[in-house]
């Protein structure tokens, strides 16, 4: 190099081409471009090949072996739905008892909150205790958050209610509320139990872990289908299906919150005396009260998130709302049930948070009355009972006056036609552009790559980034996959998974990192976030279905929206978090703030934004099943249609493959940003 070049600090054109080809042909960027090159020139060519050599088997998985679980599978549930017995029982017995226990206390919640109780059945039914009042109802909701935290959390919390009565949804609300009362309760009862159990017991843990990581990937379609079977159709299967989905993360809390108690405080417990059990109740528990209170909190958030999906096997409520006015694609009627869903659940994960936060408080003097000790309960009860009362005579106490009612389906259907008529050329636009230079060509390299290769490049990928044994794993879920016949609707699910989550990042990212940055910015983009994020998954396809019709089009925006939230929070975090001193540093040597971005603050903030992304894939996946109702032809339509017609071979099997998908993008991206933990020197 030329002392010119070394004042300019540059080096020649030649060399410098020369040291970037051999930075990209170094050893690990070899493997990566290798990998690719090899599967785009075989996915280029792999029909080519099947034409040429009559060899149908390089594209798919010969039929001949198939595993064939799916005839294995609902063999097996029909044997348990009727042929299993345990001596004078058989196994309907058993499902018939369980029904039985959970449907006696609904039909309890339901007849106070909505029906009323009464003495006979259909029209010769005589009414003997009406339900609950709205306005006692919002009232006891009132009087709950004032004790849980102050008047703002009370006010914010009635006003909720007060909107379901005051916008027409309460009576559906209702309904929605009483599978919430029932749900959440078993679902945390149950969780604490296993959480405590994988406490105690390491083997236990270890057990349970891939079964609750099975829970949170399989579709909830897939375990919809043997539920229907052998519970039948009704609130009480959909109450099934929603404690399953709801209970894993109060079962992974409750074990990180009890192993996260101090050890002074436990040996403080056995000083005094306390046996296990008493420990447990008594120690380990209260002192991990705050966090537990969280996991009540995602089973409450889970649960209602569930209401749409359960509807489809009768759970009615605000799910069944929003689910009849995607079919009759009713925008404003759809919109303002889910919207109904987002005001529940602001008001019981506020309610939620608050106990997770409540301090003790002292106790009242005991020497005053009672009324006068409780006084907020007292009033609360008068409130209840006069209105209850009023309500036998007075219809406006029993239910909100329907002529006082007020929607907003009109304006959400004049603002999507609004759309259609004046930016349809700009929408159709768009639409084109992506589906003619991303959508497309993504989906023909995956559709043309071969099966056997498929699983080959998945395991090597896998094994490169985590090491062999997840390799291992990853080729044989694959292999799983393609030896159940799904491997050209898994290639689709990843095709649409791949480029959601490329847009999702691509959107998702610098808005976080914006927002990371400036405190404005961060209050805005966090507020849509939320709004994102408590949105039921299927209210966004009902406008994006009236805006773009059916097709993968509609699941791809469906899927970006639902999709977003973590990827820009992760992000946020990720800048958040970079130690200040570390900013101060790249600052000192000169870094203008493009160069500080780029050079400190993005790979300081990757293993962050790695996590983010694994959350974005995983949310991509789950609301791709649901897309399903739009038209894409992945391993979700094959979910969605094994529930229409109750085949739980097909929903399992096809549930397992999204599962795996999901496990796959799980280990590797979780082993990518542990690697980049590690670079970083960070815990």
């Amino acid at each position: 190099m030329s002392q010119q070049d070394h004042a300019a600090g540059t080096a020649p054109p030649d060399r410098a081409v020369q040291a970037w080809i051999s930075g990209l042909l170094s050893g690990p960027r070899l493997f990566w471009i290798g990998l690719f090159v090899v599967t785009w020139a075989l996915s280029t060519w792999s029909f080519a090949l099947y034409k040429a050599l009559d060899a149908r088997w390089i594209i798919r998985f010969p039929s001949a072996y198939e595993l064939g679980l799916e005839d294995w599978i609902s063999s097996f549930v029909s044997w348990l739905s009727d042929d299993l017995s345990f001596g004078l029982f058989t196994f309907r017995d058993v499902t018939r008892f369980l029904s039985a226990l959970i449907e006696w206390p609904y039909d309890i919640v339901r007849s106070l909150l909505i029906d009323g109780f009464a003495v006979g059945q259909g029209q010769q039914a005589v009414e003997i205790l009406p339900p609950l009042s709205w306005l006692a109802i919002i009232a006891i909701v009132v009087a709950i958050a004032r004790y849980a935290k102050d008047w703002t959390l009370a006010a914010l919390a009635g006003g909720c209610f007060a909107y379901l009565a005051i916008f027409g949804q309460w009576e559906s609300a209702m309904v929605t509320l009483a599978s919430v009362l029932i749900a959440v309760p078993i679902g945390v009862a149950g969780g604490l139990a296993l959480g405590i159990l994988a406490y105690r017991s390491a083997a236990f843990e270890g057990a349970i872990r891939p079964v609750l990581d099975l829970m949170q990937t399989v579709p909830v379609f897939a375990y919809l289908v043997p539920i229907l079977v052998l519970f039948g159709f009704g609130p009480v299967s959909a109450l099934i299906a929603t404690v399953i989905y709801a209970m894993p993360p109060m079962v992974r809390i409750t074990t990180v919150a009890l192993q996260s108690v101090p050890e002074e405080v436990i040996e403080a417990g056995r000083m005094v005396g306390c046996r296990r059990g008493q420990l447990m109740r008594k120690v380990l528990i209260p002192t991990a009260m705050p966090s537990l209170m969280v996991g009540v909190n995602q089973v409450i958030m889970l649960t209602l998130n569930m209401v749409i999906i359960a509807s489809m096997i009768g759970a009615g409520g605000l799910g069944f709302d929003v689910l009849s006015a995607l079919r009759r694609l009713d925008i404003g009627g759809g919109i303002e049930a889910g919207v109904a869903i987002v005001v529940m659940a602001i008001a019981l994960d506020r309610l939620s948070q608050a106990f997770a936060e409540q301090r003790l408080r002292p106790r009242p003097d005991p020497s005053l009355p009672i009324y006068r000790r409780y006084p907020i309960a007292t009033v609360t009860l008068a409130i209840v009972v006069a209105t209850t009362l009023a309500g036998l005579s007075v219809s406006g106490f029993r239910a909100y006056p329907a002529s006082m009612t007020i929607t907003t389906g009109t304006i959400w259907a004049s603002g999507i036609e609004w759309i259609n008529v004046n930016l349809f050329d700009a929408i159709d636009a768009v639409k084109t552009f992506l589906l003619t230079w991303l959508l497309l060509p993504v989906r023909q390299f995956f559709n043309g790559i071969p099966w056997a290769w498929g699983v080959i490049v998945t395991g090597l990928a896998a094994g490169r980034v985590g090491g062999w044994t997840l390799g291992l794993m990853a080729a044989a879920m694959m292999l799983f996959i393609a030896a159940s016949g799904l491997w050209a609707k898994a290639m689709t699910t990843i095709y649409l998974t791949s480029v959601s989550v490329f847009l999702a990042s691509l959107i998702g990212i610098p808005l976080g990192i914006w927002a990371g940055q400036n405190a404005r910015a961060n209050k805005v983009i966090g507020a849509i976030i939320d709004t994102l994020q408590t949105l039921p998954s299927f209210v966004y396809l009902i406008p994006v279905v009236m805006l773009f019709r059916v097709g993968d089009f509609s699941a791809l925006i469906a899927v970006v929206l639902y999709a977003l939230a973590p990827a820009v929070r992760y992000a946020a975090l990720g800048i958040r978090t970079i130690d200040p001193e570390l900013i101060e540093a790249g600052k000192v040597t000169g870094c203008t703030p493009r160069q500080l971005l780029w050079r400190v603050k993005l790979p300081l903030a990757a293993p962050s934004l790695l996590l983010g992304l694994n959350q974005t894939i995983m949310l991509a996946l789950s609301m791709l099943v649901i897309t399903a109702l739009v038209g894409t032809r992945d391993l979700g339509q094959e979910v969605y249609i094994a529930l229409t017609k109750a085949d739980v071979g097909q929903g399992i099997v096809a549930g397992l493959s999204v599962a795996f998908l999901a496990i796959i993008a799980d280990r590797v991206v979780n082993a990518l940003a542990r690697s980049s933990r590690e670079r970083l020197g960070l815990k």
